[in-house]
């Protein structure tokens, strides 16, 4: 009942593990088809290490994780489903692999520790061959070699060292142990050696996870072979694409999935070729024929298929990729913003560095406090990383007489400072892609003007490498010297050649800059810049979380006219805090001075360590809104670990740790009832609000929303692994109760969505409705429109971010006239405020011409209706025509 069929109405996010395999969820599907979801959307299915709790450390792509149910259990699993009209989506891993104990389990990585370079598997992985004297450093042991000698033996024609079992080079097995180690295609050492000797690329700073090469055809083929046949099967419908950022060439590798998935589904027309557009039906992002004034979006990669790319608050999917857009993280941080109060965070902030105190690098300022985690994880975490970009750029440089005296620690240096200071995850280019043919550096090559021509002159990635180089020259002191920045910028930018070192550098320089983004900002800045906690969300921007009603609506236009098909978020696997636990702290920012008054009182009757602690502790026990130390006991823990302000995780504090242990217990975990009752009376009402009205919007507005297991009730989780506990389907919540308001709203948006595609699909319309009162600020509301009651007469106008283009939006047409199509959402924003200003008193919200009913409480309403009477029950409503 879908507008496209391959396009999903809603999608519910299943987390698979032993606890929760395929047969558990054969067993939800009534419940999740009688929610009104259209597809299951599954975690990773193939096999993983054993007892993995997420199945991203994939072991064998030949095979369906036995631990789930195996391939038998997925197909059984496929055929109830589909008997209940749900399909599946799959989340698949290109990037890496498990590099597992006993290290039989991935075949492939053994036969390369086993053969060497000259494996017919070597091309698997990202090892840089030409470091560490042709061995795979495998930083395995628990101390320096030395100490752990006597735990290594041979055993079965194996070296063993606890769990772990390695292959021994043919005719080696004889060998004195020292002798055998020498022999082998591995060197094993000290696992904190891996920070700087490592030669194999990984998954960020996780040595247990290997990067796979997908940009050769030969192992693209290998790895995806089961999930294609899975495909051709009619097993699964669609894809999740983890971490597309990680691989050398995103772009390129969708494109070849694109052509793989039609192939194996039998669809006419393979895609188009590596770089140019491809044909029409094809997937992606896609403009009707010229003077139609509509854009198109069929599901991507031959079927529905969505990236986990996280986009900055002002960067673009880029729009040659195949796919139906991203997995929703844009639309997270949109929806939020809507629910901060900003005057109110500016008074939280300042109150936030008054009690904690912290210096503007280390969570005063958000913008000083990136670049300084930045600066640390580039030249710690990720020093093995910088330092084969290192050897990459000097080879470079040795192969061009001109290039020669840049000396490898200038080369070091230019990297680190072109990486921390992008804005973004990572760029695009590459060698003989579009920036680079255009890309044309000055005589003196590589020199501060080099230029842009031709059609990509403004190409987001060489205006923001372009801009980070003139910031990084500042790291030099001779002026002569930083002109090794703009080597680095158009190395970067695939413009200095094309031989195998040209590309090796252009593409690990992207895929480093990911790594770097991802620790810095989310697993370092956010744990130490702590003003509300709700703000420091993936995709997110502390320093700036809030977003008006007017930009609300351009996003959510832009999507509706550019990815009516992507994905849209609220709670995921990853995210730090659900969004029933994010609407409790957003809350804050309307209640400042009280949450100031609180925390400081608290904190005088439970000493914490310090400061920063106790208001992050505290907060995070407010969004869970009671003190269980279970789980908020590890999740602070790994709070402060992130920060690395006195601790991290590999360099432990034990005595810091239990203070902070210490604390947790007598403060917040063993809070009397009373103050608990005291929170809730302040925050109760304003998070309702919150998590109604942005669960919501997140059925409604453009896109394909994604529900995470459990959360159509009020769902308060933290930071994972909090976050994936096997779910309890298909409980009714308490009557009345917010958890059962929620599961109300739920159900009547979801079934709406797939008894109307039409709607809220590709080819749907959306446009603002305007309240008109004295507190319309607070009424967020617009109207969703079938293809036929469109037209182009404009009911309002706005700048869409960074290219400054307006878009129009409209309600007019033969079904907003009074036909029998449309949806309208309304939800109530900063709802503390609007009750200290007297409530909704005579604001009305005007409707779209006829009478329509609010699916969530049977009331009608039709013209002006106020929205004291439209939402005096709940402060959401759903309304269709009547």
């Amino acid at each position: 009942m879908t507008a496209d069929p391959g396009t999903p109405t809603a999608t519910y996010r299943l987390q698979l593990q032993p606890a929760f395999p395929f047969a558990a969820a054969e067993r939800a599907v009534p419940y999740l088809a009688s929610l009104g979801v259209s597809h299951l959307h599954l975690s990773p299915v193939l096999e993983a290490v054993p007892g993995s709790t997420h199945g991203y450390d994939v072991v064998d792509h030949r095979a369906v994780r036995a631990e789930l149910g195996g391939e038998q259990g997925l197909r059984s699993l496929a055929r109830t489903a589909r008997a209940h009209g749900l399909g599946l989506i799959v989340d698949i891993v290109p990037n890496h692999m498990a590099a597992p104990a006993p290290e039989r389990l991935n075949a492939p990585l053994w036969e390369v520790l086993r053969e060497g370079p000259e494996s017919p598997y070597a091309r698997w992985f990202d090892i840089d061959w030409q470091a560490q004297g042709g061995k795979v450093l495998l930083p395995v042991l628990g101390g320096p070699l030395g100490e752990e000698w006597e735990r290594l033996r041979v055993e079965d024609g194996t070296l063993r060292y606890y769990d772990h079992a390695f292959p021994l080079r043919p005719g080696t097995e004889g060998l004195p142990l020292a002798g055998l180690l020498d022999a082998q295609w591995y060197r094993l050492c000290w696992w904190r050696l891996a920070r700087t000797e490592l030669n194999y690329r990984r998954f960020f700073t996780i040595s247990e996870l290997i990067a796979v090469r997908v940009e050769d055809p030969e192992v693209f083929d290998a790895t995806h072979a089961t999930l294609l046949r899975l495909m051709r099967d009619g097993v699964v419908d669609g894809l999740r694409i983890d971490h597309p950022d990680g691989l050398a060439d995103p772009e390129g590798y969708l494109r070849r999935l694109d052509r793989a998935v039609r192939a194996a589904t039998g669809q006419a027309g393979a895609g188009g070729d590596d770089h140019g557009a491809a044909p029409e039906g094809g997937c992606g992002r896609w403009t009707a024929p010229e003077g139609s004034g509509q854009r198109i979006t069929p599901e991507g990669g031959g079927r529905w298929t969505v990236v986990e790319k996280i986009l900055a608050r002002d960067e673009r999917l880029p729009d040659t990729w195949p796919v139906a857009g991203t997995t929703g993280y844009d639309a997270l941080h949109h929806i939020d913003g809507l629910f901060v109060d900003p005057d109110g965070l500016e008074k939280l902030t300042a109150l936030y560095r008054a009690f904690a105190a912290p210096p503007a690098d280390l969570g005063g300022d958000w913008a000083a406090t990136v670049r300084r985690a930045a600066h640390e994880v580039v030249t710690h975490e990720l020093a093995a990383e910088v330092a084969r970009l290192t050897r990459s750029a000097s080879r470079i440089c040795a192969a061009d007489p001109r290039l020669r005296d840049h000396a490898p620690w200038a080369l070091r240096t230019a990297i680190r400072e072109l990486l921390v200071r992008l804005p973004v995850y990572r760029p695009y280019a590459s060698v003989g892609g579009p920036y680079a043919s255009v890309y044309r550096p000055s005589t003196s090559v590589g020199g501060p003007h080099a230029s842009l021509g031709g059609p990509s002159a403004t190409g987001a990635d060489a205006m923001m490498l372009r801009s980070a180089a003139a910031d990084a020259r500042e790291a030099f002191t001779v002026e002569q010297e930083a002109q090794v920045v703009h080597v680095v910028r158009d190395a970067a930018l695939g413009g200095l050649g094309d031989g195998p070192d040209h590309r090796d550098f252009c593409a690990r320089f992207a895929q480093t800059a990911a790594a770097l983004r991802a620790k810095s900002v989310e697993d370092t800045a956010f744990y130490r810049y702590a003003p509300l906690l709700s703000a420091a969300e993936v995709g997110g921007d502390p320093g700036r979380p809030a977003v008006s009603p007017e930009e609300f609506h351009a996003f959510a236009a832009r999507r509706s006219r550019d990815w009516p098909a992507t994905g849209t978020v609220l709670s995921t696997h990853d995210t730090k805090r659900s969004a029933d636990a994010r609407a409790r702290l957003a809350a804050l920012t309307e209640c400042p001075a009280w949450w100031g008054r609180t925390v400081a009182e608290l904190t005088r009757s439970a000493p914490a360590p310090d400061p920063h602690l106790a208001w992050t502790a505290w907060q995070t026990a407010l969004a869970l809104g009671h003190g269980d130390a279970e789980r908020l006991v590890p999740a602070v823990l790994k709070a402060v670990r992130e920060a690395g302000l006195r601790t991290t995780w590999t360099e432990r504090n034990a005595a810091y740790e239990a203070e902070v242990t210490a604390f947790l217990e007598a403060g917040p975990c063993a809070a009397d009832l009373s103050v608990w009752t005291a929170i809730g009376a302040e925050l109760d009402g304003p998070a309702r609000a919150n998590a109604l009205g942005a669960a919501l919007l997140q059925l409604t507005m453009p896109g394909v929303p994604d529900l995470y297991m459990g959360t159509e009730h009020i769902y308060t989780a933290l930071v994972d692994p909090d976050n994936r506990r096997p779910p309890e389907l298909g409980r009714e919540p308490e009557a009345h109760s917010p958890s059962a308001e929620k599961l109300l709203l739920t159900r009547a948006a979801l079934r709406l969505r797939r008894e109307h595609p039409g709607w809220f699909g590709p080819g749907s319309g959306y446009a603002p409705l305007t309240a008109e009162g004295p507190t319309a600020a607070h009424c967020t509301a617009f109207v969703r429109t079938g293809a036929s009651e469109r037209t182009e007469t404009p009911v309002q106008t706005g700048a869409s971010e960074r290219t400054g283009a307006s878009f129009r939006t409209s309600v007019d047409g033969p079904g907003a006239a009074g036909g029998e199509r449309g949806a309208v959402t309304v939800v109530t924003r900063l709802s503390r405020r609007l009750a200290e200003a007297g409530g909704w008193s005579a604001t009305r919200l005007p409707l779209p011409p006829g009478r329509w009913r609010d699916l969530l409480t049977g009331r009608t309403a039709e013209g002006a209706v106020p929205l004291e009477e439209l939402l005096s029950r709940l402060p959401v409503a759903l309304l269709v025509r009547i």
